[in-house]
């Protein structure tokens, strides 16, 4: 046993390669503790509360060649040897996030990244690979990246440009394939053996785009470290005096993937395009839902290069049907659309609907307490706008209890004729609280001059309305969103703006 500051580690440690050489030789023998045992007995020493300290426990993980060791073990011809040790790297891969604290689980990108590149060596396809490369990506997004080796001296967990590149490359070309091959099979349902193809397709291209955009976070923070410099890049390097000695390869080499994953893009979104115009067009393809989070990639790619974001967008207008319809249908709560917005001509108002009530938290019907409200006819906005304005914002987050006095009716039959009578009122030209423009009649503003304390109830009342999905059914959701006038002015108020230009509605 060497002199060590941390000898249990090494003991541990040593007794797992030991037993692993024997298997590799064909020993038959019975061992005090299988691997898997001695293993998670080596994590369990890994201090949780000290970062340093637990680098250095690690590092004799690494030190004492134990990836080197559970690999060989699993290009080993025996099967039962080669479970093992599948078993064992996954049990490490599963436990060092389970077991350790998000600070010390950086600690072992440098391990995960030896797994990747032992394995890597055999097969890219091979599934213990596919997890070690996935658990690898979700480490990367937290590590600081630096150009060379002679870096990695700092304290600061690093990992080296180049040894990332491979696997954004990689993926990159597996992306590249998955969008060809989703191409070919548009519109090919109508069998299971082409249905089963597609669930896989659909299934290994998730995958693969999960992952591109983990590795490709940090190489991308590393070249905006130039554009954030010198503006943005010019390629060929060299060209309007752009030179970038440090990362002129990763520059290139980016730049060369936005080119490829664009080119296939662009026939994907126009196959799509041909599909949704056919005969009853197709319903929905296993592979459609990734095609946004690619063209997120590849919008953030864009900014890095001079003239290439133009570019970009020229594309997504050209594409404009497809990248609308998947606007619609894929758009999702949990992911970050404020990117679709920074054009208006690539979106419709279905998109752009669609997109803006994607910001406001999930319907919840199952409400403890109801907001009660008893509304006279006669008097149906002045009442209602006292019942919202007297409210404490917190007994507006639930749900509403509608009824009209001297009528015995209640429930959400009820809360849906309110509704659509409020907002009746609200455009009841009457009422003064909008004006038509001058230029064109179908258009309609709101009213400059009108009393202030109103208008801004009206947009209270609405906006708490619709952010509390109290309009619980889609009728009613409709309804609201009919007008674009009055969703901007909703839209507004959320978000603290002074106002949004080109509020307007047209009729007809």
């Amino acid at each position: 046993m060497r002199s060590t500051e941390h000898p249990a580690a090494w003991r541990v440690a040593s007794e797992m390669v030991s037993t692993i050489c024997r298997l590799c030789r064909g020993e038959t023998f019975r061992p005090l503790k299988n691997i898997k045992s001695q293993l998670l007995e080596f994590l369990m020493l890994t201090p949780k509360d000290d970062t340093e300290s637990a680098a250095g426990y690690l590092q004799v993980f690494m030190s004492s060649s134990a990836p080197s060791a559970l690999v060989m073990l699993y290009m080993s011809p025996t099967k039962s040897n080669k479970e093992t040790a599948d078993d064992t790297i996954r049990q490490f891969l599963n436990s060092s996030r389970n077991l350790l604290p998000k600070s010390v689980q950086i600690q072992c990108v440098p391990i995960v990244l030896e797994f990747c590149k032992l394995l890597s060596r055999t097969d890219h396809e091979d599934p213990l690979y596919l997890t070690c490369r996935s658990t690898l990506g979700s480490l990367v997004e937290n590590v600081g990246v630096v150009r060379a080796s002679r870096y990695c001296h700092n304290s600061k967990t690093l990992i080296v440009v180049k040894e990332i590149l491979p696997f954004v490359s990689e993926l990159a070309s597996s992306l590249s394939k998955s969008l060809i091959s989703s191409m070919e099979s548009a519109g090919s349902t109508g069998n299971s053996l082409n249905d089963g193809r597609n669930l896989i397709a659909g299934h290994t291209l998730a995958n693969d785009v999960r992952d591109f955009t983990a590795f490709l976070h940090p190489v991308r923070s590393v070249i905006m470290e130039q554009v954030s410099f010198h503006g943005p890049i010019s390629i060929p390097l060299g060209e309007r005096g752009s030179t970038n000695p440090w990362y002129g390869e990763e520059i290139e080499f980016l730049h060369g993937i936005f080119i490829d994953l664009m080119t296939k893009m662009d026939g994907c979104l126009h196959k799509m395009e041909q599909c949704l115009a056919g005969e009853g067009g197709v319903d929905h393809h296993t592979v459609w839902p990734q095609y946004l989070a690619v063209l997120k990639e590849l919008n953030s790619i864009s900014k890095l290069y001079h003239g290439a974001e133009e570019e970009f967008w020229t594309f997504m207008r050209r594409r404009k049907i497809a990248v609308c319809s998947l606007m619609i249908r894929y758009a999702k709560r949990s992911d970050d659309h404020s990117w679709l917005l920074e054009h208006k001509d690539v979106t419709d108002f279905e998109s752009r609907r669609h997109l803006a009530m994607m910001m406001f938290p999930e319907v919840k019907e199952d409400y403890e307490e109801l907001h009660e409200m008893l509304i006279d006819r006669s008097q149906l906005l002045a009442e209602s706008f006292e019942y919202i304005a007297r409210a404490e914002r917190e007994s507006l987050h639930g749900g509403l209890f509608m009824e009209f006095k001297n009528e015995e009716a209640t429930g959400p039959g009820v809360l849906r004729e309110w509704f659509f009578l409020v907002c009746q009122e609200i455009f009841n030209p009457q009422n003064a609280l909008f004006v038509a423009c001058p230029n064109d009649r179908r258009r309609f503003f709101p009213n400059p001059v009108c009393n202030m304390a109103i208008d801004s109830e009206v947009c209270i009342c609405l906006f708490h309305l619709t952010y509390n999905k109290v309009l619980l059914d889609n009728w009613c959701w409709r309804l609201v969103t009919l007008s674009e006038s009055l969703w901007k002015q909703v839209i507004t108020l959320k978000f603290k703006q002074e106002g949004i230009k080109g509020c307007e509605m047209v009729l007809g």
